[in-house]
């Protein structure tokens, strides 16, 4: 597959506007589980264009995002701004360049499927406090909650380019073990997005293996989700259906 860290960089206009954000209950549910707190330092590796890190910055944390795709990096800088506690750091989350023990926990939204988990790990357990947690994030879209979810699972597994190989580095992420010998438990949150046709085609193109304008499957591709898109509107929309997957404990046992 291609390196994941340059994935994106052709896909960040529409990542920025078509991708969803996190569920607003993950913060509280870290207060009451991981002793979240305002003061509480975060990394969020594999921060992007700052969707999950946003999260946090308007709960008042600092956090240091690190990405290491220069264009996904230059969006999240643009966006996160206006927050004087955000810092963008150029890394890794095998090599994050950030200082030992320094930080009470570390996110990565949409991103751990892509890290190299036997050197991320020694690299979490070097820049984390003692007694720091570690929260993984997924957003998923809901396959089997509409017939509008199941023709766009249709659609992408028939043009993606390797949507395949992608969903075995999802489905196959075994998160227990990377905890071990600590422990962690999931959380799940359901959510929902309101696309018009534009909506839709970009929230599709934003995906890492959807085929790209020069593809010969793109305009296919597009046909169909055009016919996909009338089949299922209402006043010329769709509802896209998720569910958020959020894994959060200590790798400490």
């Amino acid at each position: 597959m291609l390196d994941p860290t340059r994935r994106f960089s052709n896909r960040v206009e529409n990542y920025l506007k078509y991708r969803p954000t996190y569920p607003a209950e993950i913060i509280p549910l870290l207060q009451s589980e991981c002793d979240l707190t305002a003061e509480s330092v975060i990394a969020d590796l594999g921060s992007g264009t700052g969707l999950l890190t946003e999260l946090f910055l308007k709960h008042g944390n600092a956090v240091s995002g690190v990405e290491p795709n220069d264009e996904m990096r230059a969006a999240g800088e643009k966006v996160l701004a206006k927050y004087p506690r955000f810092s963008s750091v150029h890394g890794t989350a095998e090599a994050t360049t950030l200082p030992d023990n320094s930080f009470d926990m570390i996110v990565a939204g949409q991103a751990f499927h892509w890290f190299d988990r036997e050197k991320a790990r020694p690299e979490f357990v070097r820049i984390l406090k003692p007694d720091g947690w570690v929260v993984l994030v997924w957003n998923g879209y809901r396959v089997e909650s509409s017939p509008l979810m199941n023709a766009y699972q249709d659609l992408v597994v028939r043009y993606g380019t390797d949507y395949s190989e992608v969903q075995r580095e999802v489905v196959g992420c075994d998160v227990e073990a990377f905890y071990a010998p600590g422990f962690c438990k999931c959380a799940r949150f359901e959510f929902q997005q309101s696309f018009d046709y534009e909506g839709l085609k970009g929230r599709l193109l934003s995906a890492s293996y959807a085929p790209e304008p020069d593809h010969p499957n793109f305009a296919a591709m597009l046909t169909d989700m055009g016919k996909v898109f009338d089949a299922n509107q209402q006043d010329g929309r769709v509802v896209f259906a998720y569910e958020t997957e959020l894994y959060y404990g200590q790798l400490s046992a």
